[in-house]
């Protein structure tokens, strides 16, 4: 019975991820045929105008929009292990904001100079924002008991660090400063087959690793007593959950800039979803909600107030903001019965 509700569950993603592929490059200020679609990415006769619109604006950004998607649900997954909080995630610990303001200054600086930055420099940017950003929740972890008040001091930082970008983005060039504003809010728009093939390097990489250690996070779920006992080194199971983590956060940022709730909420809806909280099936699982959940928001970004363009995090707040506040709810619930 089991066995077939994850089938299921995993049928039911993979069929919403092509529907919504599909819907995303059909649907825009120009809806094309679905027809027509086929017969670009099959190579074949196809108008220039569409092939264009299709190939260099709308399927590297739905690809984009699929794979950081899924990094960033996996980003929260680990980070809801790691501190055994369901409301840890990248955005809510200040990670995305310190990645973004590292991110910034690289790229304001780049532009005074004329210089033109690959996608690996943003990565990398992004990174050692991250960490930063992670070290010091660490450090507050070790000091604050209560993991609540842990989860306000990450938003803290988070506000620190916009407040910082903020004002940077303000002195950068007049000419930049539109592209470079966007991206601070979070957009999937822009993208390049560059781009692309770097977060599909970066992000399934680090998704298989993530994978393999299924049994490792299972085994620490249980508790780091238990994992300590079933011979697992926990201290460096931590450090390694805190890299993964922060790389898959900073590849999402470096591309679209942050992107709220996607890494809190769409583990829990996953987890709802499978009926189980194996890491073995999560993993994989989290990885295609993610994608589901990005797509479905940058496609109504992109044309429920056409011609203007929604922020990402706008879209994905409205969805996943209701999502933490019953998993609140819930846990307040289950400590009081």
């Amino acid at each position: 019975m089991k066995s077939r509700r994850y089938g299921a569950a995993f049928a039911i993603l993979a069929a919403l991820l092509l529907i919504l592929l599909a819907m995303n490059l059909c649907i825009g200020s120009v809806n094309i045929p679905l027809s027509e679609i086929l017969h670009i990415l099959m190579k074949n006769s196809g108008s220039d105008t569409y092939t264009d619109i299709v190939m260099n604006i709308r399927f590297p950004r739905a690809l984009a929009a699929a794979v950081l998607g899924g990094g960033l649900a996996l980003a929260g997954y680990l980070l809801q292990t790691f501190f055994h909080n369901p409301i840890a995630g990248p955005f809510t610990l200040g990670i995305s904001s310190g990645a973004k303001l590292v991110v910034a200054l690289v790229m304001v600086a780049s532009l005074g100079n004329a210089l033109r930055l690959s996608s690996w420099v943003m990565i990398a940017a992004a990174f050692v924002g991250a960490m930063i950003c992670m070290g010091f929740v660490i450090l507050m972890s070790s000091v604050i008991e209560q993991m609540a008040m842990l989860i306000v001091s990450g938003v803290m930082i988070g506000y620190i660090c916009s407040a910082v970008t903020d004002f940077i983005v303000t002195f950068a060039e007049d000419a930049d400063i539109v592209n470079l504003h966007n991206w601070s809010k979070g957009s999937f728009s822009g993208m390049t087959w560059e781009n692309v093939k770097a977060m599909v390097l970066v992000t399934g990489i680090v998704s298989i690793g993530v994978f393999l250690l299924s049994k490792p996070i299972s085994a620490y779920e249980m508790g780091e007593a238990y994992a300590a006992n079933m011979g697992l080194n926990v201290k460096r199971f931590r450090v390694l959950l805190v890299l993964l983590s922060s790389v898959l956060a900073a590849c999402v940022t470096a591309f679209a800039g942050p992107v709220s709730f996607v890494g809190i909420a769409v583990p829990h809806l996953v987890k709802w979803l499978l009926g189980t909280a194996r890491p073995i099936l999560l993993i994989p699982a989290c990885f295609l909600g993610g994608s589901v959940f990005c797509l479905f928001c940058d496609l109504l970004a992109r044309t429920m107030f056409s011609p203007t363009e929604l922020s990402i995090s706008t879209v994905t707040a409205v969805f996943g903001a209701p999502v933490v506040i019953y998993i609140m709810i819930h846990r307040r619930r289950e400590k009081a019965a």
